[in-house]
């Protein structure tokens, strides 16, 4: 579904991204790990091209889109969800799922089954988004991905300063969608990630140094390329 060659990226005379290449299948779930800094954050800004790249292409169902606009990625069916949330606080939780729908042509109402996911936004909807718990701004964050009914979903650090019961419910929700989808999650939490993974990637340096099935990721050694 999503291929990645070659991919580099700068900032300045930095090399934060070296020649990058992965592929994401068209469902089940890849976790992209690694420590902090080492360019997860940077290389799915570059997949939703909101940081550009200096050279590589990426391809999503066989189209070449390394120079589409970030709103034309996620016309074709890449749904983000960027670290730190970007909710809109002063929206209502409502408001905030239908701003999710605003690239879909004719779109008005939010799909049941995305409430159904989530069942406390259903009760928080005239709620404003500033005033949820940190938990649920990040279930708010993922809704509204999902209202757009995304082919792949882009997931960055999902559980970062998230409850214990929360990191639950969310991962619950991640294993329904990756039968429906492809998911690509980054993550440093090692024990949620392994619980997902159906194939892992490492970043280290801005490089992939290893990748695998999401069962083998105990025997590959891959709980080491995160430990400080």
């Amino acid at each position: 579904m999503l291929q990645v060659t070659d991919l580099n990226q700068h900032y300045g005379s930095s090399h934060t991204l070296k020649r990058v290449r992965f592929d994401v299948p068209s469902d089940g779930c890849t976790v992209l790990l690694g420590r902090n800094g080492v360019g997860k954050t940077t290389l799915l800004k570059c997949l939703m091209g909101v940081v550009p790249a200096s050279s590589g292409q990426i391809q999503f169902e066989g189209h070449d889109i390394t120079r589409l606009a970030p709103y034309q990625r996620a016309r074709l069916g890449i749904g983000y969800v960027p670290q730190g949330r970007e909710i809109f606080p002063r929206l209502t939780v409502e408001e905030n799922l239908l701003i999710g729908l605003a690239g879909k042509r004719a779109a008005t109402k939010i799909p049941a089954n995305v409430l159904e996911l989530f069942p406390v936004l259903r009760q928080m909807l005239h709620r404003r988004g500033g005033d949820l718990s940190g938990g649920q701004q990040q279930q708010l964050a993922i809704a509204r991905a999902l209202v757009m009914k995304p082919r792949l979903l882009i997931l960055d650090e999902p559980t970062e300063g998230i409850q214990p019961s929360i990191i639950k419910d969310i991962e619950r929700v991640i294993r329904s969608l990756s039968g429906e989808m492809a998911i690509l999650l980054v993550e440093q939490y090692y024990d949620f990630a392994k619980a997902l993974a159906d194939r892992y990637i490492v970043l280290v340096r801005g490089e992939i140094v290893q990748q695998g099935n999401g069962g083998d990721m105990e025997s590959d050694g891959v709980r080491r390329f995160l430990a400080v």
